[in-house]
C-alpha cells in the first residue's frame, strides 16, 4: 500500500520533480537591497521592489546557484538581478551591484518590539495550545485536533516563489490525496496556518482551500492575531520577521511538523527539502 501511495505521488508531482524533461522557464527583473547573504554564499535575503506581473514588493530569501555572483557584494547593497522561476524552484543569476544603502531597521530589531525568546519545541514535548480562525471564520483553538495526528506548515498566500508557500500548499495537497486510499490515514489532519492575517482573511482563506481542492474535513486553514501566530511559529522554529514601514512584507523561514494524537511534537521538518513520502514514512510510527 505505501508503494502504491509512493508512486501515485510521483506522478501526481509530474515530470518536473519525478522525471527528467526540462521544466519551463520564466524570467523576471529583480531590484532591490542586499538584507543579508548566508555564510556559503549561495542564498542571498533580498529586499526587493514590486516585480510587475509576478509579486508585490518584499522581503524573500533566494537561491544563488553560482556563489560568485556575490563576490563583494555585502548587506546594504543595491542590485539589479534576473529571477528566473521553475515550476518547483526558483533562483537568482545575473546578479550586478548598482549601488548602496543604509539598511532599514525592522520591527524585530526595535526594542520596543522584542520579545523573550522562546524554546524550541522538542520531540515528545506537549505543542502548546494557541487561538486562531479558520477559513470559515470560527474561532478555533490548535488544541481541538487532539485525537488526529496533524501535519502542520505555515504559509501566507500572496507566495509566488515555487520553493516556498506554492510548495508547502502542493506537498499538502499530495498528503490529502495518499490519505484518501490509506486507511491508516484515515484520522490524519493537515493544518496550514497563515502569517499574514492582514491579508489572509477567512474569506480570503476559503477561496485558497477552494483551488486547492481542500476537503474541509480533512485541511483545515488557520489565521488569527499576529502576536499568537508568531508566537505559535517560533516554537516550531519558524523565523518571522515584518518590515517596520509594511506589515505585507514578510520575511520568513519554512518549518513543517507532524504533532501526533495526544498533541505531542512528533518530528520538525526545516525549509522546503520535505517530500510527502518522507512524511507517510514518518506517520507509519505514529498513534
Amino acid at each position: 500500500m505505501r508503494a502504491h501511495i509512493a508512486f501515485s505521488i510521483c506522478l501526481a508531482l509530474g515530470a518536473a520533480a519525478c522525471g527528467s524533461s526540462a521544466p519551463d522557464e520564466r524570467f523576471y527583473t529583480l531590484q532591490g537591497q542586499i538584507v543579508s547573504i548566508d555564510a556559503n554564499r549561495q542564498q542571498a535575503t533580498i529586499k526587493h521592489e514590486e516585480i510587475k506581473g509576478f509579486m508585490s514588493a518584499m522581503t524573500m530569501p533566494y537561491k544563488i546557484k553560482d556563489a560568485r555572483l556575490l563576490d563583494g557584494m555585502q548587506p546594504g547593497d543595491l542590485i539589479n538581478a534576473k529571477l528566473v522561476i521553475l515550476p518547483n524552484d526558483a533562483y537568482l543569476a545575473d546578479v550586478n551591484k548598482v549601488g548602496a544603502a543604509p539598511l532599514e531597521k525592522t520591527n524585530a530589531e526595535s526594542p520596543a518590539a522584542a520579545s523573550p525568546p522562546l524554546t524550541l519545541l522538542r520531540p515528545g514535548e506537549a505543542v502548546p495550545d494557541a487561538h486562531f480562525v479558520d477559513q470559515d471564520g470560527k474561532k478555533l483553538d490548535f488544541s481541538s485536533f487532539k485525537g488526529s495526528p496533524t501535519v502542520v506548515t505555515f504559509i501566507y498566500t500572496r507566495c509566488p516563489v515555487p520553493g516556498f508557500c506554492p510548495l508547502m500548499n502542493h506537498n499538502f495537497a499530495n498528503l490529502q490525496e495518499a490519505a484518501k486510499s490509506d486507511a491508516a490515514l484515515k484520522k490524519l489532519h493537515l493544518v496550514s496556518i497563515s502569517f499574514d492575517p492582514v491579508s489572509d482573511t477567512p474569506p480570503v482563506l476559503k477561496k485558497h482551500a477552494q483551488n486547492l481542492n481542500a476537503d474541509p474535513a480533512r485541511w483545515t486553514f488557520l489565521t488569527g492575531q499576529v502576536d499568537d501566530i508568531d508566537r505559535f511559529a517560533a516554537r516550531f522554529g519558524v523565523s518571522i520577521t515584518r518590515a517596520k514601514d509594511n506589515p505585507l512584507d514578510i520575511t520568513h523561514t519554512l518549518r513543517t511538523a507532524i504533532v501526533d494524537a495526544e498533541g505531542k511534537l512528533v518530528k520538525v521538518y526545516v525549509g522546503n527539502e520535505w517530500t510527502p513520502i518522507a512524511v507517510l514514512a514518518d506517520l507509519k510510527h505514529v498513534g
